[in-house]
């Protein structure tokens, strides 16, 4: 299981093999934003997730174990965490964008995602156009929020620093919907029958891995593990574990 650490960064940087240079010797350090189920999520003492176990295959590649650290998300997709020596790699279910591609290096493409409407079951919204008036609760920093303040007119765009928060805000009312990646909205409709998705945005997202910028060796290894997974099945198996079924086309 990947260790998990509190805060900042490790000290000197340490060199894995084919040259990558991690900021901890041993350890391949990943930042990301907890809760974010079933991408990043604490099960017990431990961080799982699908996010977490395809960076599990590039520190097995590199020989190190994976460290995880907790931190908001918006330090993570400006590259703020990368440039300071936070961590080495950015694993937060992250879209990738033009206007990340200035901050920070993305890795291939590893996930296809969309954005979603979650509500109560009963609140009888199933597009954005029910929203004038209403609360639609979003995540800071994320294309979800920029989704909604591009499409959804006339609603009261309500912010929220992190998923769990956001989560909540749809379950006790305090937003009347809810917009943020299909993958966590539908895995927690799941598994709150009181809630449910009425509708996914065709947006043809693409999550990557971000790496500091310049840093080609980690974003070679990245993509060679990526490479590797998909080629050989275990890409396939890792997220039938958390998602129930195969990607539909092998993502």
């Amino acid at each position: 299981m990947a260790a998990v650490l509190a805060g900042c960064g490790g000290g000197g940087a340490a060199e894995a093999p084919g040259g990558v240079q991690l900021v901890q010797e041993g350890s391949l350090t990943m930042c990301t934003q907890l809760p974010y189920d079933p991408f990043e999520f604490r099960q017990g003492n431990d961080i799982v997730g699908f996010d977490v176990d395809m960076v599990n295959l590039v520190s097995a590649k590199l020989g190190v174990t994976t460290q995880i650290i907790d931190t908001p998300f918006d330090t993570i997709q400006s590259g703020a965490d990368l440039d300071t020596g936070k961590c080495d790699i950015g694993a937060a279910a992250m879209t990738i964008t033009d206007a990340r591609k200035q901050n920070i290096d993305f890795s291939d493409p590893y996930f296809d995602a969309t954005q979603a409407l979650l509500v109560k079951a009963d609140a009888g919204i199933t597009d954005l156009g029910q929203l004038a008036g209403k609360r639609l609760g979003v995540q800071n920093s994320t294309t979800g929020a920029d989704y909604a303040a591009a499409n959804a007119a006339g609603a009261e765009i309500v912010t929220f620093e992190d998923l769990g928060l956001l989560l909540t805000a749809v379950q006790t009312g305090n937003v009347d919907a809810a917009i943020n990646d299909n993958g966590p909205l539908l895995d927690f409709a799941k598994k709150n029958p009181g809630l449910t998705v009425t509708k996914e945005f065709d947006t043809g997202e693409q999550y990557g891995f971000g790496v500091r910028k310049g840093n080609t060796a980690l974003t070679q290894a990245v993509n060679e593990a990526l490479a590797a997974a998909k080629s050989d099945g275990t890409y396939n198996r890792i997220y039938t574990t958390w998602f129930g079924q195969a990607p539909a086309t092998g993502s």
